[in-house]
C-alpha cells in the first residue's frame, strides 16, 4: 500500500499542508518587519559580537 492511501484515509488531513503554509508565511514576514524596523545600533553591536576589541589578527 502507497503512502498516499495511508493519507487518505486520515480525516481532514487536507488542512495540515494549509496550516504549514500560513504558518510559514506568517514566520516569514514577522522576521522581514523585524529586520527592517530593527534598530541599526542593536544589528550593529550583533554583528561585532565575535570581536568585541576590533579585529586583531
Amino acid at each position: 500500500m502507497k503512502f498516499k492511501n495511508y493519507l487518505e484515509t486520515i480525516t481532514g488531513v487536507g488542512i495540515y499542508p494549509l496550516m504549514s503554509l500560513a504558518i510559514f508565511f506568517l514566520f516569514f514576514s514577522a522576521m522581514t518587519y523585524w529586520v527592517l524596523k530593527a534598530d541599526k545600533g542593536y544589528i550593529n553591536s550583533m554583528k561585532n559580537i565575535p570581536f568585541p576589541g576590533g579585529a586583531e589578527e
